[in-house]
């Protein structure tokens, strides 16, 4: 056979009917689905087409395992300036024989032409541009960085750094589907929730509804995170010999997933809670579990708070409310789409703890 022919009968078929379903408008909004008019032997779903910019980093390889795994979704280009032309199983061999694939360059247009949706798992402010591209090309994307989580241009700017296509912030939702779910699919941008947001805005949209917090008073959240929150890159932070057997607070009161947490939970409870947020830097991988101490303004008991978690999370898959007298650990998410939830009722009943565990490469 022909090097050009050389291609399997499923992608064969798969593309001859991708070509009659475009060709049916059968393709809405870059999502697969079934269309009539086509022969019955060539009725197969249509995977849609992904890729990935930056898939080098830790959440880009976490996130080329997921979908390679997906049913619904073909993978077809994951992009690295470092690595053009690397096999990605030779920079990953656990993903040996599940993607391959080649590292290509960052050519956005060239990827617009590859994909229905994109990736873009690329540092703070590398992104906007790309992201931007990407949308004026019509192509749906999820923004893993922080350029498109925030609406307010300002808090964003003066935590980050000025944004260049401030025009956009106002098309991107917001990517928390507990809370978002009817507005994500009708994006065209989607900003990734930060990791310790995730962990921290999950217990708390359910609770700060019910108004049983202190007027005034600080939501203390003392959260510890894996290395990999740090990203692939070289630092000596995060160096094994300084990393391990040790155990280090980091950016406290300054680090600028506050603000983000703030203007999603002001979304969700009508004010903006008074937060002290404390990361620490834990000596493992990957995982993220916080501690979030709420002083309430009035008894409360606990049937009360199961009820707010059962109401807010009970027919969510990925949220498991734990029984009574049951916390989260690191262990019980790792590798999961998972976010744990337990909580302490102090003895006095004027003290609530919060207590959530994700996978912070995955959730």
């Amino acid at each position: 056979m022909a090097p050009e022919l050389a291609t399997s009968s499923r992608n064969v078929k798969s593309n001859l009917v991708r070509e009659k379903l475009t060709a049916k408008g059968g393709r809405k909004n870059g999502l697969p689905f079934f269309v009539s008019g086509i022969p019955d032997e060539e009725k197969i779903m249509v995977k849609m087409r992904v890729a990935i910019i930056g898939a080098s980093g830790y959440t880009g390889v976490e996130l080329m395992r997921i979908l390679a795994g997906h049913p619904e979704v073909e993978l077809t280009a994951v992009t690295s300036r470092q690595h053009i032309g690397v096999p990605v199983s030779e920079l990953f061999p656990s993903l040996r024989e599940i993607v391959e694939l080649e590292f290509i360059d960052n050519q956005v247009a060239k990827i617009a032409e590859m994909a229905d949706l994109v990736f873009t798992a690329l540092p703070h402010k590398a992104a906007i541009e790309v992201v931007a591209e990407l949308y004026h090309a019509g192509k749906k994307v999820v923004d893993l960085s922080a350029d498109y989580r925030f609406s307010d241009r300002e808090l964003y700017e003066s935590w980050y750094q000025p944004h260049t296509q401030p025009e956009l912030l106002d098309k991107a939702v917001y990517g928390l589907p507990e809370l978002f779910r009817e507005a994500i699919p009708e994006a065209k941008i989607v900003g990734n929730p930060g990791c310790y947001p995730t962990s921290v805005i999950l217990p708390l949209a359910a609770i700060l509804p019910l108004n049983l917090i202190e007027r005034q008073a600080t939501i203390v959240i003392d959260a510890k995170s894996g290395t990999s929150g740090a990203g692939r890159g070289l630092s000596l932070g995060s160096l094994y010999c300084e990393v391990n057997e040790n155990f280090k607070p980091y950016k406290v009161g300054n680090h600028r997933h506050q603000p983000e947490m703030v203007e999603q939970l002001e979304r969700v409870a009508g004010i903006a809670p008074q937060l002290l947020f404390v990361p620490h830097l834990l000596p493992v991988n990957r995982g993220i579990l916080s501690s979030i101490y709420l002083p309430l303004s009035r008894d409360v008991a606990a049937a009360e708070i199961e009820e707010a978690f059962n109401r807010a999370y009970a027919d969510e898959t990925f949220v498991r409310i734990l029984p009574a007298g049951e916390l989260p650990t690191l262990g019980g998410v790792r590798g999961s789409n998972y976010c744990d939830i337990g909580y302490v009722l102090a003895a006095d009943k004027r003290s609530l703890i919060l207590f959530s565990a994700i996978d912070n490469l995955v959730k």
